[in-house]
């Protein structure tokens, strides 16, 4: 009973509270498998990581709006990339507008 108790509390808890997973964090995964790809050649060893962070948004440099930056890593053999995929503020759409890679390296 006691342990019920403390899992409800845990569930409850302030700390358990989910960041809310933006509407194109499936797209930005999809179109990360499709960067390496095309960077890269299509190799079975690329493995995307499905958690989706998501950046503070970027000034619209043609307006007064703003995008919505989406971070994806992914992972080939050895190497490691980070994504930043940039959407437009459309509601219920994906508008991609913008990537970019960077390869995460020791030097």
């Amino acid at each position: 009973m006691k342990y019920a108790l403390l899992s409800i509390l845990l569930v409850t808890s302030p700390f358990a509270v989910a960041k809310p997973v933006h509407h194109c964090s499936t797209d930005a995964v999809i179109q990360a498998k499709r960067l390496l790809d095309f960077h890269f050649g299509i190799d079975d060893r690329t493995e995307i990581d499905p958690h989706v962070t998501v950046l503070k948004p970027i000034k619209n440099p043609a307006g007064k709006g703003k995008f919505d930056v989406l971070e994806v890593y992914g992972h080939i053999y050895k190497g490691t990339y980070r994504m930043h995929f940039i959407y437009g503020r459309i509601a219920g759409q994906c508008l991609l507008i913008g990537q970019e890679i960077l390869e995460i390296t020791n030097l």
